[in-house]
């Protein structure tokens, strides 16, 4: 991957990976949309969750091509219990991984993202993060630890022309477009249309008298780096909570272009995701967390206060 800007090496490593993954996965989703046959395998770890052939073939190949720029590291996969991978015993660095997010859509050719983040158990928090876009222009997310500490986010086309990202501008709850993962219709759409205050506000009219504000679908991390990127204002889960691997990646992207994430009692999540032994990686990975991510703390708060508990 080409870039004019400059990034840390791990980060750097960690994006062409991404992009390499991308362009095998991409036409095996395609042949899939369009013959019809979509790999369903049965998902013993996740019983409700759609597992195809194509989650599990990125599951073993970032387990085996992540080894090309960390030698030993923890590898905590949605698709298998924690595991140590390289020479040493006890490797500072965690890779946590959903290989293939949204496959379900992903084998009908709609949309399907994939997500790295690497976790330092010495330091307590990410130190790089790649959210990747299968099908779109905009294809990755970026968030890394720079050596003077400081964290940065990024965004990088298909044709890699790299934007930072940051210096978001929160809208008022009345001209937002607030996005949630409402595909479920009984665990996660009907909780959501039950929060009339949320509607209510979006439904405001503006100083124009126009009704500006939004309800838009959005997954994953992907729907944090879209708020990190300025292409949404928030992302909210009330409902069932994400799972580590689907919050921690665009958490730290969002963390690293200056948004906000905070919990449903208003605390700001923090990067420490108490990762520090095996025993502690199965405990986070079994554990679901609610949340409301929003360009700057003013919106997050805005909308916190118009939910139902």
């Amino acid at each position: 991957m080409s870039t004019n800007i400059t990034m840390p090496d791990l980060a750097l490593s960690l994006a062409q990976l991404t992009k390499d993954a991308i362009a095998e996965i991409r036409p095996r989703l395609i042949d899939s949309a369009f013959s019809g046959v979509r790999g369903e395998n049965e998902n013993f770890r996740h019983e409700d969750n759609f597992l195809s052939v194509h989650d599990l073939w990125m599951h073993q190949h970032y387990k085996e091509t992540v080894r090309r720029c960390i030698p030993s590291f923890i590898y905590a996969s949605e698709e298998s219990d924690p595991e140590v991978i390289g020479s040493d015993p006890d490797p500072d660095l965690i890779v946590l991984a959903d290989p293939l997010d949204t496959s379900e859509l992903a084998v009908r050719g709609l949309c399907g993202y994939t997500h790295l983040l690497v976790y330092s158990r010495r330091l307590a928090r990410p130190i790089a993060a790649v959210v990747g876009d299968i099908f779109h222009y905009i294809q990755l997310y970026i968030a890394a630890r720079n050596d003077d500490g400081t964290d940065r986010a990024y965004a990088v086309t298909a044709d890699s022309a790299t934007r930072v990202l940051g210096g978001l501008s929160p809208q008022p709850l009345s001209r937002a477009l607030v996005t949630n993962y409402l595909m479920r219709p009984s665990e996660r759409f009907m909780p959501l249309a039950h929060q009339e205050g949320l509607i209510e506000a979006l439904s405001t009219a503006s100083d124009d008298g126009r009704s500006r504000g939004r309800i838009g679908v959005d997954f994953g991390s992907v729907g944090l780096c879209h708020v990190a990127a300025g292409f949404s204002d928030a992302m909210l889960e009330t409902a069932k909570g994400f799972a580590i691997w689907d919050l921690s990646p665009g958490h730290y992207v969002l963390h690293a272009a200056g948004g906000t994430v905070i919990d449903l009692n208003g605390i700001p999540i923090p990067l420490d995701y108490q990762l520090g032994s095996l025993a502690k990686i199965r405990d986070a990975m079994n554990q679901r967390q609610k949340f409301i991510a929003a360009a700057g703390p003013s919106l997050a708060h805005e909308i916190l206060d118009v939910l139902r508990p």
